[in-house]
Protein backbone atom coordinates (compact mmCIF):
# COMPACT_ATOMS: atom_id res chain seq x y z
CA UNK A 1 0.00 0.00 0.00
CA UNK A 2 2.96 2.25 0.01
CA UNK A 3 2.58 3.48 -3.68
CA UNK A 4 -1.23 3.39 -3.22
CA UNK A 5 -3.34 7.23 -2.96
CA UNK A 6 -6.03 7.94 -1.97
CA UNK A 7 -7.44 7.61 -5.51
CA UNK A 8 -6.57 4.17 -6.02
CA UNK A 9 -8.12 2.67 -3.15
CA UNK A 10 -11.41 3.67 -4.04
CA UNK A 11 -11.89 0.89 -6.72
CA UNK A 12 -11.19 -1.89 -4.29
CA UNK A 13 -12.68 -0.41 -1.07
CA UNK A 14 -16.59 -0.53 -1.16
CA UNK A 15 -16.35 0.84 2.54
CA UNK A 16 -16.10 4.28 4.07
CA UNK A 17 -12.26 5.39 4.90
CA UNK A 18 -11.76 7.04 8.16
CA UNK A 19 -8.56 9.01 9.12
CA UNK A 20 -7.19 9.75 12.78
CA UNK A 21 -6.82 13.66 12.37
CA UNK A 22 -2.69 13.45 13.49
CA UNK A 23 -2.43 11.59 9.79
CA UNK A 24 -4.94 13.79 7.78
CA UNK A 25 -2.41 16.58 8.16
CA UNK A 26 0.56 14.32 7.13
CA UNK A 27 -1.48 12.47 4.18
CA UNK A 28 -2.66 15.71 2.92
CA UNK A 29 1.02 17.20 2.57
CA UNK A 30 2.85 14.02 1.18
CA UNK A 31 0.28 13.25 -1.39
CA UNK A 32 -0.69 16.28 -2.29
CA UNK A 33 -4.12 14.93 -1.07
CA UNK A 34 -6.97 18.01 -1.83
CA UNK A 35 -5.50 18.59 -5.38
CA UNK A 36 -4.57 15.68 -6.42
CA UNK A 37 -7.71 13.65 -5.52
CA UNK A 38 -10.82 16.20 -6.59
CA UNK A 39 -13.28 13.24 -6.73
CA UNK A 40 -12.86 12.69 -2.65
CA UNK A 41 -14.39 15.13 -0.46
CA UNK A 42 -13.65 15.12 2.97
CA UNK A 43 -16.85 15.39 5.48
CA UNK A 44 -16.65 16.44 9.00
CA UNK A 45 -19.20 13.85 10.97
CA UNK A 46 -19.04 13.78 14.25
CA UNK A 47 -18.48 10.20 14.43
CA UNK A 48 -15.78 10.03 17.23
CA UNK A 49 -13.68 12.73 18.28
CA UNK A 50 -10.35 12.98 16.64
CA UNK A 51 -11.63 11.08 13.50
CA UNK A 52 -13.02 12.53 9.94
CA UNK A 53 -14.63 10.44 7.70
CA UNK A 54 -13.55 10.56 3.98
CA UNK A 55 -16.49 10.06 1.45
CA UNK A 56 -15.32 8.47 -2.02
CA UNK A 57 -17.62 9.34 -4.61
CA UNK A 58 -16.68 7.72 -8.33
CA UNK A 59 -17.08 9.60 -10.95
CA UNK A 60 -18.60 7.25 -13.71
CA UNK A 61 -16.90 7.38 -17.14
CA UNK A 62 -18.47 8.48 -20.25
CA UNK A 63 -19.67 6.48 -21.95
CA UNK A 64 -18.22 5.89 -25.88
CA UNK A 65 -21.07 6.02 -28.21
CA UNK A 66 -20.26 3.26 -30.95
CA UNK A 67 -20.67 4.44 -34.40
CA UNK A 68 -24.55 3.06 -35.48
CA UNK A 69 -23.92 -0.70 -37.19
CA UNK A 70 -23.44 0.10 -40.99
CA UNK A 71 -25.38 -1.99 -43.60
CA UNK A 72 -24.70 -2.41 -46.95
CA UNK A 73 -26.82 -1.99 -49.56
CA UNK A 74 -29.69 0.70 -49.87
CA UNK A 75 -31.80 -0.87 -47.30
CA UNK A 76 -35.51 0.43 -49.04
CA UNK A 77 -37.78 -1.98 -47.55
CA UNK A 78 -36.26 -2.53 -43.82
CA UNK A 79 -35.39 -5.89 -45.21
CA UNK A 80 -32.00 -6.81 -43.64
CA UNK A 81 -29.68 -10.32 -44.34
CA UNK A 82 -27.75 -11.51 -41.25
CA UNK A 83 -25.37 -13.90 -42.94
CA UNK A 84 -22.62 -16.34 -41.01
CA UNK A 85 -20.14 -15.93 -44.21
CA UNK A 86 -17.55 -13.27 -44.30
CA UNK A 87 -18.16 -12.35 -47.70
CA UNK A 88 -20.56 -14.10 -50.20
CA UNK A 89 -19.00 -14.91 -53.33
CA UNK A 90 -20.68 -14.39 -57.17
CA UNK A 91 -22.55 -17.90 -57.22
CA UNK A 92 -23.56 -17.16 -53.67
CA UNK A 93 -24.75 -13.40 -54.52
CA UNK A 94 -26.55 -14.93 -57.51
CA UNK A 95 -28.40 -17.58 -55.54
CA UNK A 96 -29.24 -14.31 -53.41
CA UNK A 97 -30.51 -12.43 -55.71
CA UNK A 98 -32.40 -14.39 -57.11
CA UNK A 99 -34.30 -15.67 -54.27
CA UNK A 100 -34.81 -11.65 -53.50
CA UNK A 101 -36.43 -11.50 -56.94
CA UNK A 102 -38.54 -14.35 -56.35
CA UNK A 103 -40.07 -13.24 -53.59
CA UNK A 104 -41.13 -9.51 -55.54
CA UNK A 105 -37.55 -7.82 -54.13
CA UNK A 106 -34.51 -6.94 -55.40
CA UNK A 107 -31.04 -6.17 -53.77
CA UNK A 108 -31.73 -2.30 -53.29
CA UNK A 109 -34.98 -2.97 -50.80
CA UNK A 110 -32.41 -5.46 -48.80
CA UNK A 111 -29.33 -4.44 -46.50
CA UNK A 112 -26.48 -6.86 -45.84
CA UNK A 113 -24.77 -7.54 -42.51
CA UNK A 114 -22.03 -10.20 -41.89
CA UNK A 115 -21.38 -12.34 -38.50
CA UNK A 116 -18.10 -10.17 -38.08
CA UNK A 117 -20.07 -6.56 -38.91
CA UNK A 118 -22.73 -7.51 -35.54
CA UNK A 119 -19.21 -9.20 -33.43
CA UNK A 120 -19.34 -7.02 -29.83
CA UNK A 121 -22.88 -5.30 -30.66
CA UNK A 122 -25.46 -5.01 -28.50
CA UNK A 123 -29.37 -5.78 -28.73
CA UNK A 124 -30.23 -2.40 -28.56
CA UNK A 125 -27.89 -1.36 -31.04
CA UNK A 126 -29.12 -4.08 -33.31
CA UNK A 127 -33.04 -2.56 -32.79
CA UNK A 128 -31.36 0.79 -33.58
CA UNK A 129 -31.35 -0.59 -37.04
CA UNK A 130 -34.85 -0.71 -37.88
CA UNK A 131 -35.14 -3.62 -39.99
CA UNK A 132 -39.00 -5.26 -40.49
CA UNK A 133 -37.83 -8.20 -42.09
CA UNK A 134 -34.94 -10.31 -40.58
CA UNK A 135 -33.32 -13.06 -42.45
CA UNK A 136 -30.58 -14.71 -40.73
CA UNK A 137 -28.34 -17.50 -42.76
CA UNK A 138 -25.44 -19.69 -40.29
CA UNK A 139 -24.27 -18.96 -36.99
CA UNK A 140 -24.00 -15.29 -35.94
CA UNK A 141 -21.94 -13.98 -33.27
CA UNK A 142 -24.48 -11.98 -31.54
CA UNK A 143 -27.42 -12.10 -29.01
CA UNK A 144 -30.37 -12.19 -31.53
CA UNK A 145 -29.79 -16.16 -31.49
CA UNK A 146 -30.76 -15.58 -27.72
CA UNK A 147 -34.46 -15.50 -29.44
CA UNK A 148 -36.86 -18.69 -29.25
CA UNK A 149 -36.72 -18.93 -33.13
CA UNK A 150 -36.49 -22.50 -34.67
CA UNK A 151 -34.91 -22.74 -37.81
CA UNK A 152 -36.96 -21.75 -41.24
CA UNK A 153 -40.22 -21.02 -39.17
CA UNK A 154 -41.33 -17.43 -39.05
CA UNK A 155 -41.13 -14.91 -35.58
CA UNK A 156 -42.82 -11.90 -35.00
CA UNK A 157 -41.12 -10.03 -32.43
CA UNK A 158 -42.97 -6.09 -32.17
CA UNK A 159 -43.19 -5.17 -35.82
CA UNK A 160 -40.34 -7.15 -36.55
CA UNK A 161 -40.55 -10.82 -38.24
CA UNK A 162 -37.72 -12.77 -38.20
CA UNK A 163 -36.54 -16.05 -40.26
CA UNK A 164 -33.57 -18.13 -39.22
CA UNK A 165 -32.08 -21.05 -41.90
CA UNK A 166 -28.61 -22.66 -42.59
CA UNK A 167 -25.57 -20.71 -44.21
CA UNK A 168 -26.32 -19.50 -47.13
CA UNK A 169 -23.32 -21.23 -48.44
CA UNK A 170 -25.41 -24.85 -46.79
CA UNK A 171 -28.38 -23.62 -49.00
CA UNK A 172 -26.43 -23.16 -51.84
CA UNK A 173 -24.79 -27.03 -51.71
CA UNK A 174 -28.05 -28.59 -50.89
CA UNK A 175 -31.40 -28.62 -52.80
CA UNK A 176 -33.21 -29.75 -49.81
CA UNK A 177 -32.52 -27.02 -47.92
CA UNK A 178 -33.74 -24.87 -50.93
CA UNK A 179 -36.90 -26.05 -51.04
CA UNK A 180 -37.64 -25.78 -47.10
CA UNK A 181 -36.25 -22.21 -47.60
CA UNK A 182 -38.53 -21.27 -50.57
CA UNK A 183 -41.51 -22.83 -48.50
CA UNK A 184 -40.45 -20.60 -45.75
CA UNK A 185 -40.08 -17.59 -47.56
CA UNK A 186 -43.26 -17.68 -50.05
CA UNK A 187 -45.29 -17.66 -46.31
CA UNK A 188 -43.41 -14.40 -45.41
CA UNK A 189 -43.64 -12.69 -47.86
CA UNK A 190 -46.81 -13.63 -48.94
CA UNK A 191 -47.02 -16.00 -52.01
Amino acid sequence: MDKSTLGELKYILNEDIFLFDEDKDSLAKESGFQAENPNLNQVQEPTSPGLTKIETKQETAPEIELEPIQVRGKFEKGILILHEEESLNAEIMDMLVKILQAVGHSMSEVGLLNSKELEGRSLDEFHAINAHVVLKFGRIKHPINAFPILDYHIHAENETEYLFADSLTSIFEDSNLKRKLWTTLKTLFNI
